[in-house]
């Protein structure tokens, strides 16, 4: 009988390995819109269109993604280049996703040291800080509907305990300002054990146990602040699920609260930069990165975020259609998810009284999020432009 090994498809591909990383390369140079809309463009482009990638590996892939942590789109897009190439198609199609978002957040870090003291610059950022505010909340009010569920009488009835996660974990991140990640592993337990526990405690119970460019900062950094990033960027990245503004509450209470890396101002300048660039949202860790410890602290942040999501993404594929079926498993990340969205409705509190200091802030905030709502065509980059626009205008007239 002949031995069985384990591949990433039975089908021979009608795209080449050169095709499918050329796709994503040119997807991360110029797919704006946040993961939502990367993950649309890949179904569209590679099922529907070009129809590299069945119906059934797509669903298995965003599956896979929604249940792994790391950010959504590019842990679909590293799928996707496993599911006729293995472990190289992956590698080469996550490199080819990020790449281009990442150079670009390099190089506005290096044109934000140097132009940060311009009042130009200042004016364009208060703008865009209040912008961010508002497509921030929105996006936690999606996050929240769709991870907990509806605010509605039944939908607390019967996903109590999930509200309750939601609630409790929004309450502490504004008190406390910061997140603990093994609390958020410890609920997502204690929603596994309630809904789903595992066959074998069901069997057995028991306890759980300096060269150029310096003056912009390309290379200044210190080896122990190295270490530091690469430590909490892992971390992050190894227990943030679902959208990459997920990864928020994480990045503001390390990078602002704990660290003292950036201030409040700082760290919503780097979420909006990654709201301008295309690709993955989470790249912002890039710009984060190079403002701390330059160019080495950028490619630091971005391994430290992206080596968990590929890890998470390829160790697993090849036995997913198992995995997915697990309902404790299932159960665990719904514990979890509901947890971290609402340390994220939290973060958007703290960051909002720190950030929304006066009427025209505030004003531009509440119009981002009426405009989300209302103005479906418009996307989030349009938003931080517009508003840009606003506060140099704002600021020249004021």
């Amino acid at each position: 009988m002949e031995s069985q090994t384990i591949t990433p498809s039975v089908h021979v591909p009608s795209y080449s390995l050169k095709d499918i990383v050329w796709y994503f390369l040119k997807l991360g140079t110029l797919g704006f819109g946040g993961p939502v809309a990367l993950v649309g463009y890949m179904h569209r482009d590679l099922v529907e269109k070009r129809q590299w990638i069945s119906e059934e590996e797509y669903r298995e892939g965003l599956a896979l993604a929604q249940l792994a942590p790391g950010p959504l789109a590019a842990q679909l897009g590293i799928y996707m280049g496993f599911v006729h190439y293995g472990v190289l198609g992956a590698t080469l199609a996550g490199l080819a996703f990020v790449l281009p978002s990442f150079v670009m957040v390099v190089l506005l870090g290096m044109a934000y040291r140097m132009y940060e003291g311009l009042s130009w610059m200042q004016a364009v950022f208060y703008g865009v800080g209040s912008a961010v505010i508002g497509i921030i909340s929105f996006s936690a009010y999606k996050l929240t509907i769709k991870s907990v569920g509806k605010l509605t009488k039944e939908s607390i009835q019967t996903n109590w305990l999930l509200w309750l996660f939601f609630v409790s974990m929004a309450v502490v991140t504004v008190i406390t300002e910061r997140e603990e990640v093994w609390l958020f592993v410890g609920l997502g337990i204690v929603y596994m054990l309630v809904k789903a526990p595992p066959a074998w405690i069901k069997r057995k119970k028991g306890s759980l146990s300096f060269m150029l460019l310096t003056s912009i900062g390309f290379w200044e950094y210190k080896p122990d602040t190295l270490w530091q990033i690469g430590l909490f960027f892992t971390k992050a990245g190894a227990f943030v699920f679902g959208s990459g503004l997920a990864i928020i509450p994480f990045l503001q209470t390390g990078v602002v609260n704990e660290y003292h890396w950036l201030n409040e101002k700082q760290f919503l300048d780097a979420v909006a930069v990654a709201m301008i660039t295309p690709g993955p949202v989470v790249i912002t860790v890039g710009f984060i990165g190079y403002l701390v410890a330059g160019f080495p602290g950028a490619c630091v942040a971005a391994l430290g975020v992206f080596l968990p999501c590929y890890v998470f993404t390829v160790l697993p594929a090849p036995y997913f259609k198992k995995i997915a079926k697990n309902v404790s498993i299932k159960a665990f990340v719904d514990g979890i998810t509901a947890a971290v969205v609402g340390a994220l409705f939290g973060a958007v509190i703290v960051i909002a009284m720190r950030s929304v200091t006066d009427i025209p802030s505030a004003l531009i905030a509440v119009a981002t999020v009426l405009t989300l709502i209302y103005v479906k065509k418009l996307s989030e980059p349009y938003l931080i432009l517009i508003a840009a626009v606003v506060g140099l205008m704002l600021k020249l007239l004021l």
